[in-house]
């Protein structure tokens, strides 16, 4: 009842007064002690039905309580303060009063620690007061109670509530009073110490781990201290519990400090670890618990698709007292959806009985996983109808579908599988999209993205995938890898930590790009330390989850990290993963990564600015195929640790393969529309996400997918097939690697349902005895399970003294007689048989144990008795019957059989013979029979000893002609083909037409052709004879004895061959139809052969419906003997066109042929006829035999060329280009007749026309080429493929500024196109990536290489077709090579530049008159600045007040000598030096005293 508990048994019930944070307890002391000081409480008086009131004293609260006959109340005193709760239970008697039991644990000290759960929780908690000296009613009621469950125990609650609503009414205003009047104290409190008003949250209690049973309900409690308020979120492995969005599921409560979490019939999807987050503006705090949910052993259905809960399957309901049975209707069947589009499943749900209030549970399952609400699925139930809607169908959707309805008695389930076929690709050929993208790993800057490849490829195989990726909250996607990967994984890069991104791939083929996959779940870039961040760990759902809390020792360096080894090794990524060490720093540890090229001691730190704080990382920038090892360190603020083992050497690569194709592929029918195809799976294949499987119709060559999500198995049911059509299948395996070869074609299987084994045989009889085996027979089973039987085995037991032995294999290979012999038996011992039939559905039941026979040796003289006899053709008055002769003959061979009949309900002396004459055939046919009667038939044989012992008598046969029966017609067709005809109007999908002559099935096809047609049959006589006179019958399998029979006799086939010929000649066989063809001169000849014709044939030639007739135009020619018809015209002309038709007359015999000369046909026709003629005109004067054309040179010179005929001396040649003669050396050939002009190095200029002229007397002739446009560029193609092909290989060298990759060409021509590619990728030129030519030298230049540069280049050459590649491996040796004389040069050059030098400046000789000043000045260079030394006479001179040397700017160095005199002569020299070089520069000073000195000098 609302009001009746304080908040603290409200929402937290096994709380007491106790729970309360410091200020609390302090204010309500404080208000206890005014209340005592205070005059007395008036007590309260209550009355009901006339009973008389008591009154209680105690302390504050003094009550009075009256119930409707008994009283029950209780009193509880806790530090003055009184309660009082009501139980519900009626009482005689006063109950003893004692403290309330408190649920805290509390320390020594009396410091809360936690609290302790009560053993009744749920609907019970309000009897938890009552102390063991109750009453035994008071035991008697709670234990009933207790012993429901939640819904009884719910209802009883409530009951009691309602009857004590009177009695606690005022003792709840009484305790709503008390709590407004401490929460508002509370709050005045607050307000006046400000100090203690802000505050971050504190947990005074925090939640406790818990262990349920399935289906029980658990509460999480806390307490809180902090201000202001803070606001609380209940999380579940760090997703925050929504109770609106799993209504019912979850109640989340907060009432002034505590809060509650309580979660409803726990199932095992709830068990997680739980935090709760308190923050408010003072900080945040959390505490964690975990919950675990355990399950009775025997309650998990394995058989069930992973249920989320268990019920008993029988049994009664106890709230209801009733079982529940349901039934899945109106089902949905396997379906066929497309990517984009929307599918809904639906079954209607008939629950009986129908109870209003009650809902069963309704789950929907994919792959025995679990379906939740999202955006792609969407569950409805109506109360009679469960629909699941995929609102966007993709490839992930695909799979088996499983209803679960669960009620208190069970659950039914019902399945169907959905097949998701990809969307029409936007540009044809394209491949499908890939699926089911994930991400593996996640750090802080990289994602490991993986997908599944999808089963079509477009017809082109997939060159690779690009991954693309979007920030959640934009659309904004953004292409992660420049390249396709081939492999099904690829690290993405480049991300923003704290960011949380979502990924698609798309897939690419020659033909263009797929669309994209569906997008993966949202991940973000944290470390991966920070994901896991709570503490605590994850338990089975038998274990319990322990929540420890360590506290390290502080200042101690960590030590080396354990088991350190390489998870993960492809060409573009390493992942690798280790523990953290025993010893470790207070503030936790982070890790640094070092990596060392094999064979090298040089360890390099990978992650030198910030450390790692996970233990996993993934290592990029590694070099294809080189060998790394590598180790970690830890670090804390106590400093670096020791490093770890390093791991064994890794080469850089992918050491996935793709897997082996399966083997041993079988398809077996299952139903009408579908084929269950099982297969080996790939041996050794690694990482296998599953199998695709691919279906053909044969003979169409045309694969399709059966399934578009891969299968992990080894069996699949392939749906949607064609009945009637066969089909063969293959199976591809797929991994990350990519997907396999496909596996060798399945044998055809043909689409129909499914078969049964066949009953079991009967009528086992012994048919030859010796001493150590005997020959059975038996009889056929009635029912074949609708497929032929393919064998029988047969087993035998000893029986001795009446006791069967155990049953032994006579055979392990099957038999298709009905006849066997079982050896190794024993003389004179008895035996017991059973025969089993097989057919391509299984071997079926054994059949009922044989009477028992003796094993001895036979010795009479006559045979023995005919076996598997056969009742066919059966008709109201006669039938047909079949034996085989005895296997034991006697002591002579069988001559002969007797026939006898009986009436089937007749005595044995009713036997009676068919044949007073014995025959020598194995059948008979048995006329006189008397409509609707029953017979039995038997068969002896005799020799010349006489007449043995019958055979087994066969079944009851009936004497009627079934509804719809027919019987053989024979037929000449109008080819005179001769045919026997059965049509059966009540076959089955595996009924088959068996052809017998004279009861044996015919064999020989070069006689007689078999054809069926749905429910006809036709044998055809190939060339009917003598040979062919017998008895033909037709029957028909799986059906009730459908069959017939034709007597050909001698007489019946000479009619049949006269008809034959009297259709087989009416029409004048031709062996070609009218044609046309093209003489010389243009003439037009009409033809056709007739096979035969006599000499009294005629033709008649008609065009358009009127006769022709021979004369100029036409010419008619028609030879007899070959029977070749002609008709010959000289030329045709636009009235020529329409019909032309020949028509032939040999008696009666008759034929003609056509041939419709109209429109295009016509028009072409005439065009070839005047281009021969003028050809013919042409030929008669000098004349081209092969046209204009051009040829490329190894030297790459184009030569125009063209042969002529019919030419004599005074014949002309004349060049010409654009109209304008070309001057050519070239000399007219009357041997070879070949005309040639050279163009040395081609160029744009040298495009245009080109005209070469013929010409005598006897006429010209003119050939023309198109050098201009496309003509220009496909002879420049030419050139270029010669250049190509003249190109050295692509080599690697060094110069001061990188590295060089070059080749050469015979020949370069400025029109010639390269593109240089980097790892099958186009470059990208740019400042430090060039390319050029010299000379004959293409070359590639790449500026301060780095490791990032390895790889393959290439340079290719367009041709205009598929062009030529060169390539080199820059990596490994090669580039390490090239590296060092790189810096080798760039080192020198360096030096070279940089080196000092003397520009200029000095003069070789200065001659100066003594009295002068001298001053000279020179340019000085270098870095680092050179240092400057002045000489005279190669001894250092120093700077004076005469002699002055400067050195200024670092560039300009002066000599300056003040008034010379005679000793300044002399050879001086300037030496600058750096690091880089030296360098002098000499001059010499000479010093004369008059001018005459100087004079005479010169």
């Amino acid at each position: 009842m609302p009001g009746s508990l304080p908040f603290y048994q409200k929402h937290q019930r096994h709380y007491d007064h106790d729970y309360r944070s410091s200020e609390t307890q302090a204010l309500v002391s404080k208000y206890r002690a005014s209340s005592r000081s205070s005059s007395g409480y008036p007590a309260h008086t209550c009355t009901s039905g006339g009973y008389p009131a008591h009154t209680c004293n105690s302390g504050y609260a003094p009550h009075i309580c009256t119930g409707h006959g008994l009283t029950s109340a209780r009193t509880s005193t806790s530090r003055g303060l009184t309660a009082s709760s009501y139980t519900g239970l009626e009482q005689s008697s006063q109950l003893t009063k004692r403290a309330k039991a408190t649920h805290l644990a509390v320390d020594r000290e009396h410091h809360i620690i936690g609290y302790v759960v009560p053993i009744f929780r749920g609907s019970l908690e309000f009897a938890g007061g009552y102390s063991g000296v109750e009453d035994s009613r008071l035991k008697a009621t709670s234990a009933s109670m207790w012993g429901q469950d939640h819904f009884t125990s719910g209802l009883e609650m409530e009951r009691s509530e309602v009857s004590s609503r009177k009695v606690t009414i005022r003792e709840s205003a009484e305790r709503i009073s008390l709590s407004k009047t401490i929460y508002e104290n509370e709050e005045h409190s607050k307000r006046m110490n400000k100090d203690s008003l802000m505050h971050a949250p504190e947990f005074v209690i925090k939640p406790r781990s818990h262990t349920v049973w399935e289906n029980q309900s658990v509460r999480l409690h806390c307490t809180l201290s902090g201000w202001p308020n803070p606001h609380v979120v209940w999380y579940k492995n760090n997703v925050t519990i929504d109770p609106i969005a799993h209504p019912g599921k979850y109640k989340i409560e907060s009432s002034y400090s505590v809060h509650s979490l309580e979660i409803d019939r726990c199932d095992f999807d709830d068990t997680a670890q739980y935090h709760v987050s308190a923050m408010n503006a003072k900080g945040e705090q959390s505490a964690y618990a975990s919950v675990v949910v355990k399950r009775f052993k025997g309650e998990m259905d394995t058989s069930a698709p992973s249920p989320r809960r268990s019920y008993p399957r029988v049994g009664q309901v106890s709230e209801y007292g009733i079982t529940f049975k349901t039934h899945i209707v109106d089902t949905f069947g396997v379906s066929f959806g497309r990517e984009g589009e929307t599918m809904s499943l639906g079954c209607t749900v008939i629950i009986h009985p129908n109870l209003e209030r009650y809902q069963p549970g309704v789950e929907w399952y994919r792959d025995d996983v679990l379906l939740a609400p999202s955006k792609w699925h969407q569950m409805h139930w109506s109360g009679d109808r469960a629909t699941l809607t995929l609102t966007h169908l993709n490839k992930e959707d695909e799979g088996l579908y499983t209803l679960r309805v669960t009620t208190k008695s069970g659950y039914e389930t019902y399945s169907a599988y959905v097949f998701v076929r990809d969307a029409d690709a936007e540009v044809e050929g394209a491949p499908g999209a890939p699926l089911d993208v994930r991400c593996l790993d996640a750090n802080k800057d990289y994602v490991i993205v993986s997908w599944k490849q999808p089963a079509v490829d477009g017809g082109n195989s997939i060159l690779g995938y690009f991954v693309d990726r979007c920030e959640v909250g934009t659309n904004h996607w953004i292409q992660c890898n420049d390249t396709p990967v081939k492999f099904a994984r690829l690290p993405v890069t480049g991300l923003v930590e704290g960011r949380s991104y979502a990924f698609r791939v798309r897939a690419v083929n020659k033909s263009g790009m797929s669309h994209p996959s569906r997008t993966s779940e949202p991940v973000a870039a944290v470390d991966a330390a920070d994901r896991t961040r709570m503490r605590g760990t994850s338990a089975p759902v038998t274990g319990q989850i322990i929540v420890t809390e360590e506290e390290p020792a502080e200042g101690v360096v960590p030590g080396k990290p354990l088991e350190l080894e390489v998870t993960e090794a492809t060409k573009n990524y390493v992942v690798l993963s280790w523990k953290p060490p025993g010893e470790r720093g207070h503030e936790g540890i982070m890790y640094y990564v070092e990596k060392c090229v094999s064979g090298t001691d040089s360890w390099q730190r990978v992650n030198t600015e910030i450390p790692v704080k996970s233990p996993r990382f993934a290592l990029f920038d590694l070099a294809e195929g080189k060998s790394y090892s590598f180790r970690v360190r830890c670090c804390n603020s106590a400093g670096v640790g020791e490093p770890s083992p390093p791991t064994e050497a890794t080469t850089v690569g992918d050491k996935l393969d793709v897997p082996a194709a399966p083997e041993r592929v079988v398809a077996t029918r299952n139903t009408d529309t579908s084929v269950v195809v099982s297969w080996e799976k790939s041996r050794h294949a690694k990482d296998l996400v599953g199998y695709y499987i691919e279906t053909s119709v044969v003979g169409s060559d045309t694969w399709g997918p059966c399934n578009n999500k891969p299968v992990p198995g080894s069996r699949f049911v392939c749906h949607g097939l064609v009945t009637g059509e066969t089909y063969v299948f293959k199976v591809r395996a797929v991994n990350a690697a990519g997907i396999s070869v496909s596996s060798q074609e399945s044998e055809p299987v043909l689409v129909k349902a499914a078969i049964a084994s066949p009953a079991p045989p009967f009528g086992i009889s012994v048919l030859e005895c010796v001493r150590d085996s005997m020959v059975l027979g038996w009889k056929q089973p009635a029912f074949v399970g609708g497929s032929d039987i393919t064998g029988y085995f047969v087993d035998y037991r000893e029986v001795i003294d009446g006791l069967e032995g155990q049953w032994h294999e006579a055979n392990i290979q099957s038999v298709s007689d009905r006849a066997y012999r079982v050896c190794d038996l024993k003389e004179n011992k008895k035996y017991q048989f059973q025969v089993r039939a097989a057919n391509m559905a299984g071997v079926g039941i054994p059949s009922l144990p044989s009477n028992t026979f003796l094993c001895e040796e036979w010795t009479i003289a006559v045979p023995g008795p005919p076996h598997d006899l056969q009742v066919t053709e059966v008709r109201s008055s006669s039938l047909v019957l079949l034996w085989k002769p005895p296997v034991y003959q006697g002591r002579d061979a069988v001559n002969g059989f007797y026939v006898d009949i009986k009436e089937a309900g007749a005595s044995e002396e009713a036997w009676r013979g068919i044949n007073k004459k014995a025959t020598d055939s194995k059948f008979i046919k048995i006329e006189n029979l008397q409509e609707g009667e029953k017979y039995v038939f038997r068969v002896r044989a005799q020799n010349n000893a006489g007449v043995g012992n019958a055979s087994e008598v066969t079944e009851p046969t009936l004497a009627e002609t079934k509804a719809g029966t027919k019987e053989i017609m024979v037929d000449v067709d109008d080819d005179g083909v001769i045919s026997l005809n059965f049509e059966c109007s009540a076959m089955s999908a595996e009924s088959k037409f068996v052809w017998s002559k004279n009861y044996e099935e015919i064999s020989d096809t070069e006689r007689i052709a078999v054809e069926t047609k749905g429910s006809k049959a036709k044998a055809s006589f190939l060339a009917p004879g003598e040979e062919d006179i017998g008895i033909y019958s037709c029957s028909v399998t799986h059906t009730d004895g459908a069959s017939a029979s034709y007597d050909l006799t001698a007489e019946e086939l000479k009619k049949l061959l006269e008809t034959s010929h009297d259709h087989k000649f009416p029409i004048i066989p031709l062996k070609s139809e009218l044609a046309v063809e093209l003489q010389e001169k243009g003439r037009v000849r009409f033809w056709l052969q007739a096979e035969k014709i006599s000499a009294n044939g005629k033709v008649d030639y008609v065009f358009n419906d009127n006769s022709l007739s021979a004369g100029e135009k036409y010419k008619m020619n028609f030879d007899k003997n070959t029977g070749v018809i002609e008709m010959i015209m000289e030329s045709l002309t636009p009235k020529d066109e329409g019909t032309f038709t020949f028509q032939l007359q040999d008696g009666k015999a008759t034929n003609q042929s056509s041939l419709v000369l109209i429109g295009d046909v016509f028009k072409a026709l005439q065009k070839e006829s005047e281009f021969q003629m003028k050809e013919w005109v042409r030929k008669q004067g000098p004349h081209f035999v092969e046209y204009l054309g051009f040829e490329v040179t190894p030297e790459c010179c184009v030569i125009l060329k063209c042969k002529v005929g019919n030419i004599k001396k005074d014949t002309v040649a004349l060049w010409q280009k654009d109209g304008q003669e070309i001057k050519s050396d070239q000399q007219l050939s009357f041997t070879e007749g070949v005309l040639k002009l050279e163009i040395a190095q081609i160029s744009k200029k040298d495009a245009g026309v080109y005209n070469i002229v013929l010409k005598d007397d006897r006429g010209k002739d003119t050939s023309t080429l198109n050098l201009t446009d496309q003509g220009f560029r496909d002879m420049m193609n030419e050139v270029f493929s010669v250049i190509a092909n003249s190109s050295t290989a692509l080599k690697i060298t060094s110069t001061d500024e990188g590295i060089r990759l070059y080749t050469f060409v015979s020949y370069y021509n400025d029109l010639l196109q390269v593109t240089w590619h980097y790892k099958d990728s186009a470059i990208s030129f740019s400042d430090r990536i060039k390319s050029g030519v010299v000379g004959e030298q293409l070359w590639l230049q790449i500026k301060e290489p780095t490791e990032k540069d390895t790889g393959k280049y290439a340079i290719e050459f367009n041709d205009g077709k598929g062009g030529l590649r060169r390539t080199v491996e820059l990596s490994g040796q090669a580039f390490d090579d090239a590296v060092a004389e790189f810096k080798r040069l760039k080192a020198a050059a360096i030096a070279e530049r940089n080196r000092a030098r003397v520009k200029g400046g000095l003069p070789d000789v200065v001659t100066i008159q003594e009295g002068k000043d001298l001053n000279l000045t020179c340019n000085i260079s270098g870095d680092p600045v050179p240092e400057v030394t002045w000489l005279k006479n190669e001894r250092e001179i120093v700077s004076d007040d005469h002699l002055l040397l400067k050195f200024e700017s670092g560039k300009f160095a002066s000599f300056i000598i003040t008034k010379v005199n005679s000793d300044d002569s002399g050879k001086y020299s300037i030496l600058v030096k750096n690091k880089f070089g030296t360098e002098s520069g000499e001059f010499t000073v000479s010093v004369f005293n008059h001018p005459e000195e100087l004079g005479g000098k010169k």
